[in-house]
């Protein structure tokens, strides 16, 4: 295998992280901004472009001028991509890989939080998508569907219902906020202007979960409906866990921004999670998806990582 350092690069819908690693020495490059897509799906050449602009900068930073593996995480495997191989075919060549791994970033996620260990994680954001695998024969998802189909106890989830709380409140039904209402008009305007900012968007999902904090800063304060809907988001998130452990050791862990909520979202996501499975370990999570995507390519580099049709496409592995 040729000789040069390892990358992993961790993409979401934030932007791109690249974190190397030439013997002792460690870089980081933080490239903000969507990821391309054409028609819909992520332009895979275009990300590619991308990810060597950035790994430019960063190898240098090291003194190398090869990688010898590289493990991406991504947002979009399974789904948006249309060939994962592309990101062989025009990443190879120009870094001289050795080998290439491509992953969900639900796989990066558990690598770094559970440090490689079996278990289930969940990854909650604007989406959420729980994952229990033991990166051998079982690779397990629950949930991940979307905005509009999934994602309970996300920050879409949240945001939503928050709103739904608030239109309520607007229309005098039973079950309103006026704590979420008056968020919401500071926030989105008035009830037209929400539905102006929500309907016509090109990524409603995050429309939605720009309502999130809201709704945390209104259950803070003591509103009940907020706090309620907290409680059932934990409680979604720990049913999620339950259902991912199948066949796997009792260990969960956690990922994402969501959970920067604390003991909002944790407390009834704890509560859930040990009532259905009482010998649960929730364990604080070791690393981000970035240095899980970094274990991906160390594991690689020693031929140990097993391709997954869905999950997992493995190029050139040691």
């Amino acid at each position: 295998m040729t000789t040069g350092a390892l990358v992993g690069i961790d993409i979401g819908g934030g932007g791109i992280r690249t974190r190397v690693q030439a013997g002792c020495r460690i870089a980081e490059h933080r490239h903000d901004g969507a990821v391309p897509r054409a028609g819909g799906r992520v332009d895979g050449a275009l990300l590619c472009d991308r990810i060597l602009s950035d790994l430019a900068l960063v190898l240098t930073e090291v003194g190398s001028r090869r990688v010898s593996s590289l493990g991406i995480g991504m947002t979009g495997i399974p789904g948006l991509v249309d060939d994962p191989s592309v990101f062989d075919k025009r990443l190879r060549g120009p870094l001289g890989l050795g080998c290439l791994t491509v992953a969900s970033d639900a796989v990066t996620t558990h690598l770094g939080a559970l440090n490689g260990q079996d278990g289930a994680v969940v990854a909650a954001g604007t989406g959420v998508v729980t994952f229990g695998t033991d990166h051998r024969t079982i690779f397990h998802q629950v949930d991940g569907w979307g905005y509009a189909l999934g994602d309970e106890g996300s920050g879409a989830w949240i945001g939503r219902a928050g709103l739904e709380a608030a239109l309520r409140a607007a229309d005098g039904r039973m079950g309103g906020s006026r704590v979420l209402y008056q968020l919401m008009s500071e926030q989105f305007g008035t009830p037209l202007d929400l539905l102006a900012a929500v309907y016509p968007s090109s990524s409603p999902g995050h429309v939605l979960a720009s309502f999130a904090p809201a709704v945390e800063r209104a259950a803070r304060a003591g509103d009940s409906i907020a706090e309620a809907i907290w409680r059932e988001a934990g409680t979604a998130l720990g049913r999620a866990a339950v259902a991912a452990l199948e066949g796997l050791s009792p260990r969960v862990s956690w990922g994402g921004n969501l959970f920067r909520a604390g003991e909002l979202l944790m407390a009834p996501f704890r509560e859930e999670l040990l009532r259905l499975v009482p010998s649960a370990q929730l364990r604080a999570p070791v690393g981000s998806g970035l240095g899980g995507a970094l274990l991906l390519a160390r594991r690689a580099a020693k031929g140990e990582v097993v391709a997954n049709p869905l999950h997992m496409h493995v190029f050139g592995q040691g």
